[in-house]
Order: C-alpha cells, then sequence, then structure tokens
C-alpha cells in the first residue's frame, strides 16, 4: 500500500503535479507523432531532419526529467512541511 493510504490521506493532485505529469508527457507525444518529423529536409551538417530531430529529442527529455524531478523535490519538501504544523 501507497505512505498516503496507510495515513488515511488522499492522494492530491496540485497544479505542480499536473505541470510534472505534462513535462514527462511532452517527450512521448513529440516521437510517437511520427508524421511531424517524418521528412529529409531541412538538414542539418548533412544530416536529415529525421535523425537530428530525434537526438534533439533526447537532450530536451533530459532537460524536462531534470526540471520534472527539481519540482517534485520542492512539492515534497512543501508537503512536509505543512504535515508539520
Amino acid at each position: 500500500m501507497s505512505q498516503a493510504t496507510q495515513q488515511g490521506k488522499p492522494p492530491v493532485v496540485t497544479p505542480v503535479r499536473v505541470v510534472i505529469g505534462l513535462l514527462l508527457v511532452a517527450p512521448f507525444v513529440a516521437m510517437l507523432w511520427v508524421g511531424s518529423y517524418a521528412k529529409v529536409d531541412p538538414t542539418f551538417i548533412g544530416i536529415p531532419f529525421f535523425y537530428w530531430y530525434q537526438m534533439l529529442w533526447v537532450l530536451i527529455s533530459t532537460a524536462l526529467t531534470v526540471i520534472a524531478y527539481l519540482l517534485w523535490q520542492s512539492d515534497q519538501r512543501a508537503r512536509k512541511g505543512g504535515d508539520a504544523k
């Protein structure tokens, strides 16, 4: 069982958690929408768009995951600080 259920508190959906979810879903949506990047032009240093677009999303996904993690940590600190009252 989760800690929220054990403590008798229902899970909370906050705006921060919605943003975290969107940050984590964005790379999946971008990669699953193949029609948006299934083309050759524009090329970047001789690399077709299809390949460099996907490699760019590796970097973007990393940044979005780090941001989501930092938001999650601050949300957890805020929740624990609020319970101490």
